[in-house]
């Protein structure tokens, strides 16, 4: 039997990158909003953010909700990523694909693979949070409660 030689840095590489994945749904889930708005009839709807990237991201929208057919590759439209009630970051994507997508409970969702346009000024904001994802996924540590807090 060979024996097998286990690369540590990939090994590494996989775990920051699972944690960083684990991390963002954190986040998108509890306490991110995020919507798109369409260039047709200024139509603003909810998305669910599944992942992203510097380069991009992954989003769906419920088959049953999209207020259009699939949205075709190269269609290029503006992404609100809310911080706050009232405040986004927008951002330009460009659709690169879409796949249909069954979830657990049995919901049909379209997944659209988008391409962030870097050249506009709100990519600088955009590129910073995402930076932090990346540094937050590396560096942070689980609370396991194991350490209790002592006041006087």
């Amino acid at each position: 039997m060979p024996k097998k030689v286990l690369d540590f840095v990939q090994k590494r590489k996989e775990s920051v990158e699972k944690k960083r994945r684990s991390f963002e749904r954190i986040m998108f889930q509890n306490l991110m909003g995020v919507y798109t708005a369409l260039d047709q009839d200024g139509l603003i709807y909810p998305i669910g953010l599944v992942d992203i990237s510097k380069d991009g991201c992954l989003f769906e929208v419920a088959a049953d909700q999209s207020k259009e057919k699939k949205l075709a590759k190269g269609t290029e439209f503006t992404l609100r990523l809310y911080f706050t009630n009232k405040s986004y970051i927008p951002a330009i994507v460009k659709i690169r694909y879409c796949q249909e997508y069954i979830a657990e409970d049995g919901q049909l969702y379209l997944r659209y693979g988008a391409e962030f346009d870097k050249s506009t000024s709100s990519y600088l904001a955009l590129g910073s949070f995402i930076e932090f994802l990346y540094n937050f996924a590396e560096n942070s540590v689980i609370d396991h409660g194991d350490v209790k807090a002592f006041f006087l």
